[in-house]
């Protein structure tokens, strides 16, 4: 049940951020940062793909998927239509990783340390649905705030 539970969150959640990416009225928005905000929402949406298909992709679905996180901040003008690409590829990859765990190996120990000591799997996804749905309010404010 636990798991059903994050994969529906998971998949609420980036739903959301693929329509907060289209509710842009001007593409070019989707990249503005100004002096208050340092991160624009299409670096925000490469951060929460590179985390997901790093910590769920290739950590729990052997993906093999190899994250640039620099990259995540640094890249931009990526054109929105290929951002909702990688956005649908993601979404693909956390349901497939997802659909092969079961709630007992929710409470084996995560196979890499993320924070200052192991955890198990359960909390680290939680920790994950977590982490995107407090960017994907970052992005929702920052359309507010820029795209006017």
């Amino acid at each position: 049940m636990v798991i059903e539970t994050l994969k529906s969150l998971f998949i609420r959640d980036l739903n959301k951020l693929y329509d907060e990416i289209q509710l842009y009225n001007e593409e070019k928005s989707i990249w503005k940062t100004d002096k208050r905000i340092s991160n624009s929402a299409g670096n925000l949406c490469l951060h929460l793909m590179g985390n997901l298909n790093t910590y769920i992709g290739r950590e729990i679905g052997n993906t093999g998927y190899i994250r640039n996180r620099e990259a995540e901040f640094s890249k931009n003008n990526i054109p929105r239509e290929q951002l909702l690409d990688q956005l649908r590829e993601t979404i693909k990859t956390v349901i497939t990783s997802l659909d092969d765990l079961n709630d007992a190996m929710l409470e084996n120990e995560y196979p890499l340390c993320v924070f200052d000591k192991k955890t198990s799997t359960g909390y680290l996804l939680i920790h994950l649905a977590t982490h995107l749905t407090y960017h994907l309010g970052q992005i929702n404010y920052h359309r507010r705030l820029i795209d006017i």
